[in-house]
């Protein structure tokens, strides 16, 4: 069995482009598992991951494929959970969906994706927002 991390963006940034990548793995159906996460960073109405729009709709898609699904939250810094959960869950590997930023945006607010690639020891996928692109 293949193991995925998908992270979900609260902003659904690169969401649909994550789905359809990880649907398109070969043998998707029969062996790979993706476990969808979502890092709550501010939950004042105590949402559970349940409730994330972004992540209904992953879970959703990727039932109708026939890939096995399960949902992981966590609370904190997104970087930091998203390793710590790719570690926990001994995964093969990190998805990420991504945006267009500006160098300048890059410096000044950084970068979860980018973080992620330069920490993890583990492959990461990012996958870009349909977006401007």
């Amino acid at each position: 069995m293949y193991r995925v991390l998908f992270a979900v963006h609260p902003g659904r940034q690169g969401l649909d482009h994550q789905i359809r990548t990880i649907r398109a793995l070969p043998h998707a159906a029969e062996e790979v598992s993706v476990s969808l996460l979502h890092v709550f960073s501010d939950n004042p109405r105590g949402l559970s991951v349940a409730q994330v729009d972004g992540v209904r709709e992953a879970q959703r898609e990727f039932k109708q494929a026939g890939i096995h699904v399960d949902l992981e939250e966590s609370s904190g810094s997104p970087v930091a959970e998203i390793l710590n959960k790719a570690d926990a869950l001994d995964v093969d590997l990190i998805c990420i969906g991504g945006r267009k930023r500006s160098p300048v945006g890059k410096a000044l607010f950084g970068s979860v994706a980018q973080q992620v690639i330069l920490s993890s020891e583990r492959p990461v996928l990012i996958c870009n927002s349909d977006e401007g692109y």
